[in-house]
């Protein structure tokens, strides 16, 4: 009997142990709250760091408003992925991200001003005004 005992509580903490593991992985695909991405953006630094630029741009994908926001940031001193800084900007924008907002129009200003990178600073300008609207509609929580 008291074999049985032993091999029950073994058995049952197996089965705990991989029920842990499980969660965890599970865990490991989930987007992080804002704040543990805004502090893993300035982290970052100014040289930038590869492996935790792809975790922003895997949150990105997922559809996380503030992992975009960031990485449009980050993507901003880089002349070569200003569009793509912009396209990020606006889909943030869209999610209700208000800081998103703020700089697609800091682009569509510098596109107007003749910065170079954004083209087209009147059309720029009417997307921009387009997205904070369709922001302003949306549930906008602050982060």
């Amino acid at each position: 009997m008291e074999l049985f005992n032993k091999s029950g509580v073994l058995v049952s903490s197996v089965l705990v142990l991989v029920g842990a593991l499980i969660a965890c992985q599970a865990q490991v695909d989930a987007v992080p709250s804002s704040t543990v991405i805004e502090a893993a953006a300035m982290q970052l630094g100014p040289q930038g760091q590869p492996a935790a630029e792809r975790r922003l741009q895997e949150w990105a994908d997922q559809g996380s408003p503030v992992a975009q926001r960031e990485l449009a940031l980050r993507y901003l001193s880089k002349p070569e992925k200003r569009r793509e800084a912009k396209q990020l900007f606006e889909r943030a924008a869209s999610a209700g991200d208000a800081q998103a907002a703020v700089g697609l129009v800091g682009m569509a200003h510098d596109g107007a001003s003749g910065v170079s990178g954004v083209t087209g600073g009147s059309s720029a300008a009417l997307s921009a005004g387009r997205v904070i609207k369709e922001a302003a509609t949306v549930n906008y929580i602050a982060h």
